[in-house]
C-alpha cells in the first residue's frame, strides 16, 4: 500500500519509444513528476505499486513533443492576445502532445514587443511555456515572408538589450539576418545573455551565411565553459530565404553543410504546406535527424477551422488548412500541431525514430533542456503522449499528471 506521503506512481507497459530507442515490450515508470524508468521491461525489477496501464494494440508511448517555433494556435496569437486566451491555447497544445513550447513573437514595434514579453516571461516562470523566441525585428525586408517589412530594422544593440531585459531571463532564441550591418555585434550580445542566435529571413549569399554560422558556433562554444556547447539554429530552412540556384546557391547549402557537420541545427516546417515531402526527406538524408528540429511555425488558426485570423498585426485567411496573408497571399505560418508535423514527416519517408528525435531530443538540446524534457529517461520530467497507430493522441501526461484521460488500465 502506498502511504499518503509517497509520490504518486504510474506504470505504463507496451510499446515505448524513449526518443532514443524503441522497445516493443517496454515499460515507463513515473514517480511524482519524474520518470524513474523507461526502457525494456526486462531492465526493471517489476512489482511497482501504483496506477498500472497496459497499452492497447497499436498504441505507443512517446516523449512529449517540443516545439521551439510557434506563434499561437486555437484562436490565440502570442504577439497580441490577452492572457486568458493564451493560457487556454497553451493548455490545448499540451493536450495535443506538445508538452514543451516556445512562444514566438513576430516583428513589431519596440513598444509592442516590450509589452508582449512580460506576460510570456510570467508564463515561463509558471512552467507553461519554455521561453520566448523573437523572430525579428532585425530581418531582411527582401525576405520578410508574412511579417511587416515596415517594422523591420537593422540591428540596434540598445533595442536588443531592452528586449533581453524585458524577457527577464526567458528569451531563448532570436532570429536575425546575418547580412545586416551590426549583426555580428548583435550575436555577441545575445550569446553573452544566454540567448541562442538563429539565422533566418535572410537574403545573404552562401559565403556570408557560412561565415556567420562559424562565428556563432565559436561564440556558443566559448560561452559554454566546461558544459556541452549549444549550437546556432536556422529558422525554418528554405522558407524566407533565396532558393538554391546552380550559380547563386544562397543560404541553403551553407546551412545544410553546417548541420551535417554538427555545427548548427536547422528548423523544418514539415507540415505538407511549407515544404514538399521530397525536400523534407532530402534534408534528413543530408543533415541527419540529430541536426534537425521539426517545428510548426503555428499561428492562431492551428486546431481550428478555416476562417480569418491574426498573426501579430496582420490579417490571415485560412483555406483548406493553408494560412495566407489577406493582403498578398503569402504563406503566413502553419496550422499543424507537432503531432501533425511528425505524421507528415514519416509520410515523407523519414523513419519514425528519426522524425521523433527531431521533434523531441534535438529541440530540447536547442533549449539547453536535454535530460529534462524531450526524452523518456530516469530523472526527466514525466511528459509523454500515448499515440495510436495513426499517430493520433490517445492520452497525454505532463509533469506526471494526466491532462487527458489516461489509457485504459
Amino acid at each position: 500500500m502506498v502511504s499518503e506521503e509517497s509520490p504518486r506512481r504510474t506504470v505504463l507497459s507496451g510499446r515505448v519509444h524513449t526518443g532514443y530507442a524503441e522497445h516493443q515490450d517496454g515499460l515507463v515508470v513515473v514517480e511524482g513528476d519524474r520518470v524513474v524508468h523507461a526502457g525494456p521491461r526486462s531492465g526493471h525489477r517489476g512489482g511497482d505499486p501504483g496506477e498500472h496501464h497496459v497499452l492497447a494494440p497499436g498504441q505507443m508511448v512517446l516523449p512529449g513533443l517540443v516545439d521551439v517555433h510557434c506563434h499561437g494556435g486555437f484562436g490565440a496569437d502570442f504577439s497580441s492576445s490577452e492572457e486568458g486566451p493564451i493560457r487556454a491555447t497553451l493548455e490545448a497544445f499540451h493536450r495535443q502532445g506538445t508538452t514543451t513550447l516556445v512562444a514566438s513573437l513576430v516583428t513589431a514595434s519596440r513598444e509592442e514587443l516590450l509589452a508582449a514579453e512580460p506576460l510570456l516571461a510570467a508564463l515561463t516562470g509558471e512552467g507553461l511555456v519554455a521561453g520566448i523566441h523573437l523572430e525579428g525585428p532585425f530581418l531582411s525586408t527582401s525576405r520578410c515572408g508574412a511579417q511587416d517589412p515596415a517594422r523591420m530594422r537593422e540591428p540596434d544593440l540598445g533595442l536588443a538589450a531592452e528586449l533581453v531585459a524585458a524577457a527577464a531571463g526567458t528569451l531563448r532564441t532570436m532570429t536575425f539576418a546575418p547580412e545586416l550591418p551590426g549583426a555580428r555585434e548583435l550575436a555577441e550580445l545575445l550569446v553573452a545573455h544566454g540567448v541562442v542566435p538563429s539565422l533566418g529571413h535572410t537574403d545573404a549569399d552562401t559565403t556570408t551565411v557560412d561565415t556567420a554560422l562559424h562565428h556563432l558556433q565559436a561564440l556558443l562554444r566559448d560561452a559554454s565553459g566546461d558544459g556541452a556547447p549549444r549550437r546556432p539554429t536556422v529558422t525554418h530552412l528554405f522558407n524566407a530565404m533565396p532558393a538554391i540556384h546552380h550559380r547563386a546557391p544562397g543560404p541553403v547549402p551553407a546551412c545544410l553543410r553546417a548541420a551535417a557537420a554538427g555545427r548548427a541545427v536547422v528548423e523544418l516546417i514539415a507540415d505538407g504546406t511549407h515544404l514538399d515531402p521530397c525536400i523534407v526527406l532530402w534534408a534528413f538524408e543530408l543533415a541527419g535527424a540529430d541536426n534537425i528540429a521539426l517545428v510548426t511555425d503555428g499561428m492562431a488558426a492551428t486546431g481550428l477551422s478555416d476562417g480569418t485570423y491574426k498573426l501579430g498585426p496582420a490579417d490571415v485567411r485560412v483555406r483548406d488548412g493553408v494560412a495566407t496573408l489577406v493582403s498578398n497571399g503569402t504563406i503566413a505560418g502553419g496550422t499543424a500541431t507537432m503531432l501533425d508535423v511528425l505524421r507528415e514527416t514519416t509520410a515523407a519517408g523519414v523513419p519514425l525514430g528519426d522524425a521523433l528525435r527531431s521533434a523531441t531530443v534535438v529541440p530540447a538540446r536547442v533549449l539547453g533542456l536535454a535530460g529534462e524534457v524531450g526524452s523518456l529517461r530516469p530523472g526527466a520530467l514525466a511528459d509523454l503522449v500515448v499515440v495510436d497507430e495513426d499517430l493520433e493522441p490517445a492520452a497525454v501526461m505532463r509533469r506526471g499528471e494526466w491532462i487527458t484521460a489516461g489509457p485504459s488500465r
